[in-house]
């Protein structure tokens, strides 16, 4: 039997715009298992950013049941999802957000000086293969080395959870390999329940499961039956 991390049942989502309703999602059930990587597909507006971020704590869902483990975040406050947040999640996006005026070892100090149980800075920079780059700026850094910097300060922390919203959307197709290289990695080192939102079908390859979005709702999950490597993806 695999451990569910995530129990997620009739989640719904509606953006109230004026005299406008978004129903972003519409009664999604999903389960999320722990140490597996799942790959999320669909187009903009599909629901998948909205599912993460709900599951995430980023957001609230209008109805329906979110279970982390034995924690009820349908029913937290905001200081509840604030704690759940920093002691469990790590996060990734498409934009970097890393401070210019500090080196790549005291962007992820940020996180290891609040978080409980961290790795020190140069352990997580190693993880995803960034030990030679720990004193550089990331205006010395490539696109790429940025993204991994951002990848070490989320799982600096040792998340049981790393979400990722388009983590290679403003990257090359080689760069790109290189950050699934080190999300992977984490996943498989650490154990984390990964989840990565993505427009590139072909990323579904490296993932256990494959969950499709459409018009706020998951229409169909696909298992694969074995995982390739990022360096066997071809985009």
């Amino acid at each position: 039997m695999r451990e569910a991390v995530f129990t997620i049942r009739g989640l719904s989502k509606i953006y109230q715009t004026g005299n406008v309703e978004v129903k972003a999602l519409r009664g999604v059930d999903a389960d999320l298992f722990h140490g597996e990587l799942t790959v999320m597909l669909g187009p903009s507006g599909s629901g998948k950013s909205t599912f993460l971020n709900i599951i995430g704590g980023l957001d609230t869902a209008t109805t329906g049941e979110v279970r982390y483990r034995d924690h009820d975040l349908s029913s937290a406050s905001d200081r509840e999802l604030t704690r759940y947040r920093r002691d469990h999640v790590g996060f990734v996006f498409q934009f970097y957000n890393l401070i210019p005026s500090l080196t790549a070892r005291e962007n992820v100090a940020l996180v290891t000086e609040i978080s409980r149980n961290a790795m020190r800075p140069e352990e997580a920079l190693e993880l995803v293969g960034l030990k030679e780059r720990i004193g550089h700026f990331p205006a010395q850094l490539s696109g790429g080395e940025q993204q991994r910097v951002a990848i070490a300060r989320a799982v600096a922390k040792r998340p049981e959870v790393m979400l990722c919203d388009e983590p290679t959307g403003a990257l090359d197709s080689k760069t790109g390999i290189l950050v699934l290289d080190a999300l992977t990695a984490t996943n498989k080192e650490l154990g984390t329940t990964t989840a990565i939102i993505t427009h590139n079908a072909t990323i579904g390859s490296i993932a256990d499961r494959v969950f499709h979005f459409s018009d706020g709702a998951i229409t169909e999950v696909i298992e694969n039956e074995t995982r390739l490597k990022p360096s066997e993806v071809s985009w």
